[in-house]
């Protein structure tokens, strides 16, 4: 059977970078959303905004489509930033400078990662997931793996950050990969049935 082409719905070059190594040894040509693609994210919650990138990649494209919604909710902040995690502010350094300061006056650093991955065909969603990971948020930012919060987001009961991790490490217990362990035999089923 020929290589089912797949498009990750992101122009991300770390989330596309984490995507490749965590569907390694699928039989997938991975391709990337074309160049300069918006999609406004409309949804209330990570999965509404994955489930909405997912069908408008696939119907621009032709062809299957992978998207994720993910970011970070702070319990201090009332679950911010949520969904806007990456619309925080203009940069990675910018984002975690904002948080940190909005979480100065409290003493409750619980924070968790979700991850929802959706695989959409056209208009027909395929699989749907999600992943989490609960940790603190640490006073300043540590390690120099990873992108976006990263730096600031100190596993439960690890006592390290993402950013301290290597990649095989965070792909094991991070949000992205619990939520593709739930993802891997969905998608296993679903190359089955494109097969027969």
């Amino acid at each position: 059977m020929n290589n089912l082409s797949l498009v990750i719905a992101s122009g991300n070059k770390g989330k596309i970078g984490e995507f490749k190594k965590l569907l390694d040894g699928f039989p997938f040509d991975l391709l990337t959303q074309p160049v300069g693609f918006e999609i406004e994210e409309t949804g209330k919650t990570f999965m509404e905004n994955a489930r909405i990138k997912a069908m408008a990649v696939s119907q621009a494209t032709g062809n299957l489509s992978l998207a994720d919604d993910s970011g970070l909710s702070v319990e201090a902040l009332g679950g911010a930033p949520g969904i806007y995690s990456s619309r925080y502010a203009s940069s990675d350094k910018q984002r975690i400078e904002k948080l940190l300061a909005e979480l100065k006056p409290f003493s409750n650093r619980k924070a968790k990662f979700e991850c929802a991955l959706c695989i959409a065909s056209g208009e027909k969603v395929l699989i749907e997931v999600s992943g989490f990971c609960e940790g603190l948020i640490t006073f300043c930012p540590k390690g120099n793996n990873g992108f976006g919060y990263d730096p600031i987001f100190e596993v439960s009961g690890l006592g390290k950050t993402y950013a301290e991790m290597d990649h095989e490490k965070k792909k094991h217990i991070g949000h992205r990969g619990n939520a593709f362990k739930m993802l891997t035999p969905e998608l296993k089923k679903l190359l089955t049935s494109i097969e027969n």
